[in-house]
């Protein structure tokens, strides 16, 4: 067990500041504050963030810390933390961790020892759900779908009965597929579509899927997909058992899932050996 009492550390601390999602005068003062008195700014893009930095005046030095050299930055950083330097966390938009780097060096921070101290600010997932007009709580963050069509309808099918509304990131260039996909997984569902908040042209679409689709040729940068939680359940009844062993692995197979993996999930379902799976399926 290890107990943080945040303020009240001799060891040097690494803080987790959130930066504007798109306005930024939603920077707090608490956010600017602390980017100023730390000794450094690890930062997703460099770039990004000393235009941030000129904006409020800060002139902390920057390291790069992103999803390629996080290994290598990771110890980097923990030996600044080692020699009693303040570290700042931020990513390009947001909170750090969500959906951008920054979960390994917390962990790796906080298994030596050191405080890991969250600033709060502007988020884009809570952001849409407080103003999208689906039930808010409780919720589930999924953040980005996979790319690959077929993982993306596997992790869809394991949501589907999920009854919270869930969030999700998607890009403008993924979201029609997206939204076909889900409606044909999770039906003609409502879903909110939050695009640029806090920016110039932040809007919000609210319909069905089927209604949303129409529209998302036209949408451009940053979306939050709102998707309302499932009001259907899982049928009781045993779904397979009018099938022969062949076609249920078929119906996994037809979902995404590798050969391999259709007849394991088929074997615990049907309570039998996997051998024997695999030969009915080849046999027929």
């Amino acid at each position: 067990m290890q107990i943080q009492k945040s303020f009240k550390q001799e060891l040097a601390c690494l803080y987790l500041v959130a930066t504007p999602i798109g306005n930024l005068d939603d920077m707090t003062p608490r956010a600017v504050e602390t980017l100023r008195l730390v000794d450094i700014i690890a930062a997703e893009d460099t770039r990004h963030t000393k235009k941030l930095c000129r904006h409020f005046e800060i002139e902390t030095p920057l390291t790069s810390y992103h999803e390629h050299n996080k290994n290598s930055k990771g110890e980097y950083i923990l030996q600044l933390l080692r020699e009693g330097k303040e570290i700042a966390l931020v990513s390009d938009a947001g909170l750090p961790c969500i959906s951008d780097p920054g979960y390994e060096i917390v962990q790796t921070a906080i298994e030596a020892g050191y405080a890991v101290i969250p600033i709060p600010g502007a988020n884009a997932a809570l952001t849409a759900l407080i103003a999208s007009g689906l039930v808010p709580q409780p919720f589930i963050f999924y953040g980005f779908l996979n790319r690959v069509k077929s993982k993306k309808k596997k992790e869809l099918e394991e949501l589907k009965y999920q009854p919270y509304t869930t969030l999700y990131y998607e890009s403008p260039h993924r979201i029609k597929e997206t939204l076909t996909i889900m409606q044909e997984i999770l039906d003609n569902r409502q879903v909110v579509i939050a695009r640029e908040l806090t920016k110039q042209y932040e809007e919000f679409i609210r319909g069905s899927i089927s209604e949303c689709i129409e529209v998302a040729d036209e949408l451009k940068g940053e979306i939050v997909l709102i998707v309302e939680g499932s009001t259907e359940k899982k049928a009781d009844i045993i779904w397979w058992q009018e099938l022969e062993i062949d076609q249920h692995v078929k119906h996994y197979l037809d979902q995404g899932y590798k050969t391999s993996e259709s007849i394991k999930k088929v074997a615990k379902e049907r309570g039998v050996a996997k051998n024997e799976v695999y030969r009915e399926y080849h046999v027929n």
